[in-house]
């Protein structure tokens, strides 16, 4: 893969928001019938992550968000849009901003929401991740939202039961809402992600965050550019079908040189026992992004980050909390993007079953 500042190719604009076309359902209560979504269109009706979504869907599901802002910012932030639907989030690791906002989402749409922690679980029992699942479905679950360390959990239990799955992050593998939120807070600031440099900078090797949004951005032509320790990039990414728009950079200036967004990734220092790093000193000073270094990037570029954040790691504390930042507008943006989500696979699943 070239690594020269201009090897980033340039991609085709992905086509404009479209308005809802075809036979005109009622609208549920409390939701604009201008942002109501379309139902799930693609190969199955989870969303497991990006790689199979159409830019269509995507584009669906911004556009759906939208409307769910709308909701959020009304002084009463409730609406019975799912009232009467049970949605259950099954988390096997640890969690903060991932299944408050799931759980938010989902009682603001009017849902039943039911937590389900590993700890909490027949699990501590023996009971296997299948028969776990199966005896939750039996309880009528409309929507399964599930969050596991072992990459492809999500999809094991896609294949068994018929409730829609929203994968929430399992392994290293992938983390779609989070990249849907990224794209939705890039495209409100920048009016869309078609043709900006969008640097992402870290441990990529690790990252089920980077791996998404390397789909979602791709798709909805950006230009991407990645950056980390030669240790901590997976291998894939140079053969990745689809993923051809994808360019590595030589060093960090080179990376955030006129960027319009800077992406840093959180350093997972839980899995450094193998070696990768010399030392997080070592780190913050190669790959950090400090303020000399974001004045490289376009005038007013976003500063994002998936969180948590290591300050003074991967990101100085004066940029992490600086003007430019927009990491607790993610935090928020991902309410809005998960209702979108949770509605539309709820929608389907009421007529697709």
């Amino acid at each position: 893969m070239a690594r020269t500042r201009n090897a980033v190719a340039t991609r085709e604009a992905p086509p404009a928001r479209r308005s809802r076309k075809g036979p005109v359902t009622k609208t549920p209560e409390g939701i604009s019938p201008s942002t109501q979504p379309e139902l799930w269109t693609g190969p199955d009706r989870h969303l497991l992550d990006l790689d199979h979504v159409s830019t269509q869907e995507i584009t669906e599901i911004l556009r759906s968000t939208d409307g769910m802002k709308e909701v959020l910012s009304r002084r009463v932030r409730k609406t019975p849009a799912l009232r009467g639907k049970t949605i259950v989030t099954l988390f096997f690791e640890a969690s903060t901003r991932t299944r408050v906002s799931f759980e938010q989402a989902g009682k603001v749409l009017g849902a039943d929401v039911i937590n389900v922690t590993a700890s909490a679980s027949s699990v501590t029992k023996g009971e296997s991740l299948l028969n776990t699942v199966r005896t939750l479905e039996s309880m009528h679950v409309d929507v399964l939202v599930i969050r596991h360390p072992h990459s492809g959990a999500p999809y094991f239990v896609a294949s068994h039961i018929d409730a829609p799955v929203v994968n929430a992050g399992d392994g290293t593998h992938a983390h779609p809402t989070q990249a849907l939120l990224d794209l939705y807070t890039i495209e409100s600031h920048l009016g869309g992600v078609a043709g900006k440099k969008i640097a992402i900078i870290g441990d990529l090797l690790y990252s089920r965050v980077a791996r998404s949004n390397l789909w979602g951005l791709t798709k909805m032509g950006a230009n991407v550019v990645v950056y980390g320790p030669p240790t901590l990039m997976p291998p894939e990414l140079d053969n990745a079908e689809g993923l051809d728009g994808v360019v590595r950079a030589a060093s960090m200036e080179e990376a955030v040189d006129e960027a319009d967004v800077v992406m840093m990734l959180r350093i997972q220092r839980e899995r450094q026992a193998a070696g990768h790093l010399p030392s997080m000193r070592e780190y913050s000073r190669v790959y950090g992004l400090n303020a000399r270094r974001l004045k490289l990037a376009k005038p007013g570029a976003l500063v994002m980050h998936p969180g948590p954040m290591n300050e003074g790691i991967e990101i100085s504390p004066d940029v992490a909390h600086g003007a430019q930042a927009v990491i607790e507008e993610q935090v928020a943006n991902g309410v809005a993007v998960r209702m979108a989500v949770l509605y539309m696979l709820a929608a389907r699943g009421a007529s697709g079953r």
